[in-house]
This record gives C-alpha cells, structure tokens and sequence, in this order.
C-alpha cells in the first residue's frame, strides 16, 4: 500500500504541476496573443470566458500540488540544509504562481499578460529547482 499511495502522490504532485504552469504557459503565451488579433471587446470577452473556465482547473491543481507536497515533505524526512533552503525557495516561487493565477482568473484584470509572465518565469524556477532537488534526494 505504501508504495502504492507514494506512486499515486507522485503522479498527483507532477500532473498538477503541469496542468497549472502548463495553463499559465498556454494562456500567457499563446491565447493572449492570438486574442491580440481580435476587436477590443472580443478580446476583452475572449480572455474573461478563458479565465473563469480555468479557474476550477487551477483550484483543482494547487489542491493536488498541496496534498502532494505536503505528502512528500512528510514522509521523506532527514535532508540536508541545502535541501530545505532550496525547498523553501521553491515554495515561495510557489505561492507567488498560486497567487498570480489567482489573481489573473479574476473578472476585469488588465494586467493579465503582464502577471501571467512572471508566473511563468517563477514555474520554470521551480522545475529547475525540482529537478535540482530531485538530483540530491
């Protein structure tokens, strides 16, 4: 069972880590600039219709990378300080992408592309900080 439940987070903690920064990805690079194309109010009301049905997704995604971690980080204790100093990194990184697509899935936000680039760049931090971490577990 145990190796079972380790598998299963396992999968939970990645395919919700690609479906969140996957997302972010898609949206910040290419809907917002296909939607470029389009009048004013289609592509007003293009990326507010993009937003509210990615908004369950990307709740149901940052529940499965918080169950997963907290799995994880549970039942693998005994690491280095380097681990934690980088994990702890990797978990403000996440917060702040948690935040940022909280932030761009809400109705009216004019700076979308803009929030959308930095939570991007942050969610490729955090997969080179994972695979780092990954390296020295």
């Amino acid at each position: 069972m145990g190796e079972t439940l380790t598998t299963l987070m396992r999968w939970v903690h990645i395919s919700s880590a690609v479906t969140l920064i996957g997302g972010i990805f898609y949206a910040r690079f290419v809907m917002l600039p296909a939607a470029s194309a389009l009048s004013a109010d289609a592509r007003a009301t293009l990326e507010e219709h993009a937003a509210a049905r990615f908004r369950p997704v990307m709740f149901a995604a940052m529940a499965g990378l918080i169950l997963a971690g907290a799995y994880k980080l549970l039942t693998n204790p005994g690491h280095t300080a380097l681990y934690h100093a980088l994990f702890g990194i990797k978990f403000l990184l996440a917060l702040h992408v948690f935040s940022v697509a909280i932030l761009t899935s809400a109705p009216h936000n004019h700076r979308r592309a803009r929030q959308l680039f930095g939570a991007a760049f942050s969610g490729v931090t955090i997969l080179l900080i994972s695979a780092y971490l990954k390296g020295i577990a």
